[in-house]
């Protein structure tokens, strides 16, 4: 694979989750400014066509990302008026699932227990989701996910905001481009916090974390000759998989779907 699975600093256990939130909530805004919801809508429609439910099971979910939106759109469409979201993390981000729940939305809810990509429970059953997220995983644990998700007959879908197909030697350019961006976009954050501004202009260490997991999060997407690899012996006359390139603001975003050829 051409991939390479460097460490990111969000994926450390050690690294404080207060900056983890931080960077999460820059990623959010990142999201909307390349225009990821837009994509990811014709994307989730199609694997939801292929669900036996009109459910989406996010996982990986974090702060929630574009999922949220992608989500209340399809609804208000009018095409899956009964859609639920439910988001899901193996370390679920209990601050942003505490605001979530409180809500008391029932087309929206945020699991707190941790739900493990490679072993969802029996009776979670809906499009699955994973959001600029597969690239933390390594192959062995990317392909479990994929299984788990065809052994269940449900629908995945994968969907990375990086291409990864330039040369391997213009990864490292975007560490100070990614730099610069942070500086630039990091006031359209929302919620900002006082948190947010000193550890971005102040003491940059905010706009260096997000440069270097920016970079790697590029070497470790998973091309679309990866993905192939991956999805080996996983396909048959009851799944099939669908992958391809979007273009999009920023450069091509990759996406793999697996679907069921029946709904049980």
């Amino acid at each position: 694979m051409k991939r390479i699975h460097l460490f990111e600093f969000e994926d450390m256990p050690w690294f404080p989750d207060w900056i983890r939130v931080l960077m999460t909530r820059y990623i959010m805004t990142f999201h909307k400014i390349l225009g990821t919801v837009c994509l990811l809508e014709e994307l989730v429609e199609k694997g939801l066509q292929k669900s036996e439910a009109q459910m989406i099971l996010d996982l990986c979910s974090g702060s929630g990302g574009p999922m949220l939106e992608v989500a209340s759109k399809l609804r208000s469409s009018g095409k899956f008026p009964d859609l639920r979201l439910m988001l899901s993390d193996l370390y679920p981000n209990l601050e942003a699932a505490k605001s979530i729940n409180q809500k008391k939305d029932e087309a929206l809810a945020y699991l707190i227990d941790p739900l493990d990509a490679t072993q969802v429970r029996k009776g979670l059953v809906g499009l699955r989701t994973m959001v600029s997220s597969m690239h933390h995983m390594k192959p062995e644990v990317a392909k479990k996910i994929l299984k788990n998700a065809k052994e269940a007959n449900q629908p995945i879908l994968v969907f990375e905001i990086s291409d990864n197909s330039p040369p391997i030697f213009l990864w490292w350019p975007a560490i100070p481009f990614a730099f610069l961006m942070s500086l630039i976009f990091m006031p359209l954050v929302r919620p900002m916090s006082w948190q947010q501004v000193l550890f971005t202009y102040l003491i940059p260490i905010l706009p260096l974390f997000i440069a270097w997991d920016g970079a790697v999060s590029n070497a470790r997407t998973y091309t679309l000759e990866d993905m192939g690899e991956l999805i080996k012996g996983l396909s048959d006359e009851s799944y099939s998989w669908e992958m391809g390139k979007l273009k999009g603001k920023g450069g091509n975003k990759l996406y793999l779907l697996g679907s069921p050829s029946k709904s049980s």
